[in-house]
């Protein structure tokens, strides 16, 4: 090994760097948030048809989150990989991976829609949805989840041209359809007069046209580069066992996620409205931030595809600093705000105080959530998954006895809601950081080739 690959060597900010984390973080954040300014668009929508129906909203929106989320392997391992053939300099191979990819997506897509579908009402009421908030909840999820292979086609073409180090594409794509979901929303929900049920159609209409323009993009780089098109069992199944253990992981952090709303769902009516609140603010900024891990992905996938473990370094050292910096603004942003903005998704005073104390808490924890977010794209970057998803098994099991203890002790209303967000956006965030940043001052995990 030469001083090249020693890495004990200096690691020194790479020429420009900056410019190029900014390069793909800008763009990236446009289709990240896409998915979370679908619910914002919602939940401001819905919000005026009562309190029952954000209610609603907020249970239909977390089970539909959290079967994309499940699914965001589809975007990580496939930048993951496309990286790194790129790198070494096999554009041809990032391609046909990519391809593939989309392949796997739509299986996906077309498989878990028909069991959301059916299932919908026994998996809303596993999560406490009763009587009229129970309706809503059903309408708005049947109608939202033939969207779903058109928003799994767009994770698995964006971690294509990701991992081609093209985000400018996705943030066309992410802006149009977010302006077009709010414009159907505004047609059906009142227009149409179908309510909720017209939220969910909006969206999906909005996901399907987005998933197919994206398809059509990574086709027409993989027709020009003379990968192959048809579907191949050997890459889709490549795909799906290099996802395997990113799904591991994302399946902790979704259960993380329910685990809140079954809390808050116990905390009463104007609080679960709260907390949907909370959480359509929280994933909107950690979203953002997101958007620095995308380019951690990218640059750190291509560098170890080049070999370069001195470059690596410096780019999880520079990539760290714009996380916690940018967590620090929004925190400043999404706080001191609160209580003008909430006013946008509900006119109800108990609502909004509810929302106004959890934020707080979650801006308070935003730097951090930055340097974890910046962490996992870093390690997700250097295909480190089984480590990943150890790491959110260990994370879970530190959570679950803080959640739990809300449900038992803490009181209804804007107090618990609080005590809530401190059990998820601190304990829960301070178990991830300890863990991916100590693995991160290791090197195991800088594998090095394609």
């Amino acid at each position: 090994m030469d001083a090249h690959d020693d890495p004990s060597t200096p690691a020194p900010r790479p020429p420009g760097v900056d410019r190029q984390i900014l390069a793909l973080a800008v763009p990236a954040l446009g289709a990240l948030v896409a998915e979370p300014l679908f619910v914002l668009v919602d939940s401001a929508m819905v919000g005026h048809l009562g309190t029952d129906a954000l209610a609603g909203l907020a249970l239909a929106s977390t089970v539909l989150v959290t079967v994309i989320g499940l699914c965001v392997f589809l975007a990580y391992a496939t930048t993951a990989a496309v990286a790194r053939r790129l790198g070494a300099g096999d554009r041809q191979g990032a391609l046909q991976t990519g391809v593939d990819g989309m392949w796997l997506a739509l299986g996906l897509g077309v498989l878990l829609a028909g069991l959301a579908w059916v299932t919908a009402p026994w998996v809303l009421a596993a999560l406490g949805a009763r009587g009229e908030v129970a309706v809503q909840a059903v309408t708005y999820l049947r109608w939202s989840v033939p969207g779903l292979p058109g928003m799994l086609l767009v994770l698995a073409a964006t971690g294509a041209l990701r991992g081609l180090q093209d985000t400018r594409t996705p943030l066309v794509v992410a802006a149009s359809g977010a302006v077009a979901n709010a414009a159907l929303n505004a047609t059906l929900i009142y227009g149409a007069g179908l309510g909720i049920a017209g939220s969910g159609l909006g969206t999906a209409i909005a996901q399907l046209g987005m998933g197919v323009w994206l398809v059509v993009v990574v086709v027409r780089g993989a027709r020009g580069s003379g990968a192959r098109l048809t579907p191949a069992a050997g890459g889709i199944w490549a795909n799906a066992r290099a996802g395997v253990p990113l799904l591991v992981r994302t399946a902790t952090l979704r259960l993380a996620i329910l685990l809140t709303v079954w809390t808050a769902t116990g905390l009463g009516a104007a609080a679960l409205a709260g907390h949907q609140v909370v959480n359509a603010v929280w994933g909107l900024t950690a979203f953002a931030l997101d958007a620095l891990a995308i380019a951690a992905q990218a640059l750190v996938g291509h560098a170890l595809g080049a070999r370069d473990v001195a470059r690596t370094r410096a780019l999880l050292r520079r990539t760290l600093q714009w996380g916690v910096g940018a967590g620090a603004v929004l925190g400043v942003l999404v706080g001191a705000l609160a209580p003008l903005y909430v006013r946008v998704f509900s006119p109800d005073p108990d609502v909004q105080r509810a929302a106004v104390v959890g934020l707080v808490v979650a801006a308070v924890a935003l730097p951090m959530a930055g340097w974890v977010f910046v962490l996992d794209g870093v390690l997700i970057g250097a295909g480190d998954g089984p480590f990943l998803a150890w790491a959110g098994v260990a994370t879970l099991v530190a959570y679950v006895p803080a959640a739990l203890a809300v449900h038992a002790w803490a009181p209804p209303g804007a107090a618990g809601l609080a005590w809530l967000w401190v059990a998820f956006a601190v304990v829960f965030m301070a178990a991830r950081a300890i863990s991916t940043g100590l693995r991160a001052r290791g090197t195991r995990w800088m594998v090095v080739g394609a």
